[in-house]
């Protein structure tokens, strides 16, 4: 996982520790180029005005009940169809979405809306005033989309939730780097990107996985007590905490001890154990298959750092298509309490939407974390420092550059976003390419808005 999240493995006593962030200048005002024409329309429904509509009047002839959000984790997903998930159907009522899911969109679409009784519970309301914009300087030049800033109350209830989690559950990291933890802001990180969750319990499910996928990297390839030395090993035990071993009796009691040896295997256990009760067999398999693309990412980096290898730009690219973000939108279905159909999944122009949303967004990491990195020991390979190694150039040009990069990925992303909607208008595939779109953005603004984490180079 990209910039991993500053976690640990010893099982601590630990107490909450507030934290401060300083925010950067005020980002300026950059012009980006308009959509083409063919996706000009799709777009106007991707990505939608930033403000949060009021709350409807009620009107007791066609209220939908919601059960109310508990505190326990998980128990939200209940009785709610098979595996926790429900039909496919469109759950938010916001006009944003009404326009690509639910009403003609000049695809094709009506005559394939949802009746009422297919469509899942409505997910929880926002809250009533919104919070004020957070502080945070995007990067200039960058071709991104804003996002209505984060509900408050659920940022705080996830946020309470994975401390929780991370001291109680899977004693992840000791008491001296709780307040890195708290400065991760995986609360409105998970929040921000996954807009359509019906619960918090839903958006639990993508909080613990990022937690956990960050572990692994922090501890295992990192910060805390990483090394490309023997991470393969490694990583192929904490892959079993995902996909399980199946052996013999004499040897599987050995495997589930080595399950809690240490936190980053205890955290992929639990947070993997909580999905796979919410999601369909295909949905966790889907999940398995891309944390495995994503641990020979980790592999190939390794390889190259051991062998003091500088890649190709083409070559850096190709290993961040497999060490990048995708384990992450893949599962916004599953949040959402809807599934995307196997078989809609596997199509070639849907997987190719999934690797450019994937290959946008690690770029925008390398691009925030930039300072970051270079100020950690040794060569740490990002987008800029291999571009100003093999073509020549300075760092701030080699910067600017890996900026043009990530705007030919998301527009690339959009474009394909739109054909996939026009060739195969289908309400589940429409809603996630809404849910990926909505994941990309909402991975920019933590990205931009964490200057805890984060902060840009001098170079405008």
């Amino acid at each position: 996982m990209p910039d991993p999240g500053p976690l640990g493995s010893s099982p601590p006593k630990l107490r909450p520790t507030p934290h401060t962030t300083v925010p950067d200048a005020p980002s300026p005002v950059v012009a980006h180029p308009a959509a083409p024409p063919a996706v000009s329309g799709f777009l106007a429904a991707l990505h939608p005005p930033v403000a949060f509509p009021g709350p409807p009047p009620p009107t007791p002839a066609t209220a939908v009940q919601r059960p109310p959000d508990t505190a326990a984790s998980g128990s939200a997903l209940k009785g709610t169809g098979p595996q926790g998930i429900t039909r496919p159907g469109i759950t938010r009522p916001e006009i944003d979405l009404q326009g690509i899911l639910r009403g003609p969109t000049g695809l094709g679409t009506t005559s394939l809306a949802l009746s009422a009784g297919d469509r899942p519970p409505l997910p929880e309301p926002v809250s009533a005033a919104p919070a004020p914009p957070a502080a945070g300087r995007a990067v200039p030049g960058l071709y991104h989309h804003p996002v209505p800033e984060p509900d408050p109350s659920r940022v705080e209830e996830v946020s309470r939730r994975i401390k929780r989690w991370a001291e109680d559950e899977v004693q992840l990291y000791p008491e001296e780097w709780e307040g890195q933890f708290d400065g991760f802001s995986v609360g409105r990180y998970m929040v921000a990107c996954h807009p359509d969750a019906p619960t918090v319990d839903h958006l639990m499910l993508a909080t613990r996985l990022m937690v956990a996928e960050n572990a692994v990297d922090d501890c295992y390839c990192e910060d805390h007590g990483g090394s490309p030395v023997g991470l393969g090993g490694r990583l192929l035990l904490a892959h079993t905490a995902l996909d399980h071993v199946h052996t013999t009796a004499e040897y599987a009691s050995a495997w589930q001890e080595s399950l809690l040896s240490d936190a980053p295997r205890r955290a992929y256990r639990s947070a993997m154990g909580h999905f796979v009760r919410a999601a369909t067999p295909s949905q966790a398999d889907r999940y398995r298959h891309d944390m495995a693309r994503l641990h020979l990412g980790y592999l190939a980096e390794a390889a190259w750092a051991q062998t003091g290898h500088v890649p190709q730009v083409w070559e850096y690219l190709a290993m961040r298509q497999f060490n990048n973000f995708r384990p992450c939108p893949t599962i916004t279905d599953t949040v959402g309490d809807y599934e995307l159909p196997a078989d809609l999944h596997a199509r070639p122009d849907m997987q190719r939407v999934i690797a450019l949303a994937g290959n946008a967004t690690t770029i925008v990491n390398d691009l925030y974390s930039y300072t970051k990195e270079l100020d950690s020991p040794g060569l740490h390979l990002n987008l800029p420092v291999v571009i100003a190694h093999h073509e020549q150039l300075s760092e701030r040009d080699a910067y600017l550059k890996a900026v043009e990069v990530h705007n030919d990925l998301q527009h690339a992303f959009e474009a394909a976003a739109a054909d996939l909607a026009k060739a195969c208008p289908l309400p589940p595939v429409l809603r996630f390419l809404r849910g990926v779109a909505a994941w990309v953005d909402g991975n920019h603004d933590w990205h931009r808005t964490n200057t805890y984490r984060y902060s840009l180079p001098d170079f405008w």
